[in-house]
């Protein structure tokens, strides 16, 4: 049987959702509230969507729990997103908002072995249809997955041209502040200090909205 997951700590090595719709879901009222919403919202992994750095803390081969939620390794050690990560990525989805993964990570395949392997349940409310299915985390991020060593600005400019969304119409949630060079390209960066929550999401996309002048 699997540990309960842990936070390891990094010094040990657009349109909005239906009102009645978010209601039902129990969604943040930003998602319907009729202003517009990021085109895409870009994530960074380690320390953002889940609580450890992946070529660093995970030691290879990984398998998952019965419920997809989250996985062990070689040594035991377990792992899984933080706990919003999950009705983040489906109410924005819901929304129509674009996701994309942009991450330097030094493990690339494992990153998204781990993307693949950690499945996203129904959000509570959902009255069933093609909803009612948990998924494969990875299968939200339809603009893409940036995981490779280099520069954030190279993520950036590979989304920007798979997409054709401009970056300002993009909104970023990374862990580190010297990803803010990403805001030269005209992307928003909300920098979120203990992981993604929805508090954080909410806060990123009021920025984003205020950026450009919408209130």
């Amino acid at each position: 049987m699997m540990s309960k997951p842990r936070k390891l700590s990094k010094q040990s090595t657009n349109t909005s959702l239906d009102s009645t719709s978010a209601a039902g879901l129990a969604l943040p009222s930003i998602l319907s509230d009729g202003l517009p919403l990021p085109r895409v919202v870009v994530f960074d992994l380690d320390y953002t969507l889940w609580p450890f750095w992946v070529d660093t803390h995970v030691c290879p081969p990984l398998r998952a729990n019965a419920a997809h939620s989250a996985c062990a390794d070689k040594v035991g050690e377990t792992f899984a997103f933080y706990s919003d990560v999950g009705t983040v990525l489906r109410g924005l989805s819901l929304a129509g908002v674009r996701l994309a993964v942009a991450s330097r990570t030094h493990a690339p395949d494992l990153g998204r072995e781990m993307l693949k392997l950690l499945h996203v349940p129904p959000l509570e409310g959902d009255a069933g249809g093609k909803r009612d299915k948990a998924r494969k985390a990875v299968d939200f991020f339809d603009a893409g997955l940036e995981i490779y060593p280099s520069s954030k600005i190279r993520h950036f400019e590979a989304i920007a041209k798979r997409t054709g969304v401009p970056h300002t119409d993009m909104l970023f949630f990374d862990d580190e502040s010297r990803n803010r060079d990403t805001e030269s390209l005209g992307v928003t960066m909300w920098l979120v200090r203990d992981g993604v929550t929805w508090d954080e999401v909410v806060g990123g996309i009021e920025e984003w909205r205020r950026r450009r002048g919408i209130s």
